[in-house]
């Protein structure tokens, strides 16, 4: 077995999920800025929760992630963790939404909501 796990204090691990999810309405929003912006951002949202993103496709109508999320946190919790920042993300010290940064907008009549509720995961096992 030449699988790298890494540890806790009392468990070595391997959690990888994949994870797939989209923006409200399964609109096509996401596009050239907005692909550039978020690709950054979830790598900076899941290293402040000690996580990793392995890969991930940031498609016109939803996500791919492959994440490594270790046990002692819930995948709910990561994921909707990434997903209420980034539609808040951060630009240094103030908060910005995604509809007032790349739409122009003062206020997203969505209720400044980007993502749809839900998504879908799996886990990444052997082969």
């Amino acid at each position: 077995m030449s699988q790298l796990y890494q540890s806790l204090s009392h468990s070595k691990w391997d959690c990888k999920y994949h994870v797939v999810f989209g923006p409200k309405f399964r609109r096509k929003a996401m596009f050239h800025d907005i692909r550039q912006y978020l690709g950054p951002v979830f790598h900076e949202l899941a290293r402040q929760k000690e996580c990793r993103l392995v890969e991930g496709h940031l498609l016109p109508d939803h996500v791919h992630m492959c994440i490594e999320i270790p046990p002692k946190y819930a995948v709910a919790s990561i994921i909707g963790f990434l997903k209420g920042k980034s539609a808040y993300a951060f630009g240094g010290a103030k908060l910005y939404a995604i509809a007032r940064q790349f739409e122009g907008k003062q206020r997203n009549f969505n209720g400044e909501h980007f993502w749809a509720r839900g998504y879908a995961v799996s886990t990444v096992g052997f082969e």
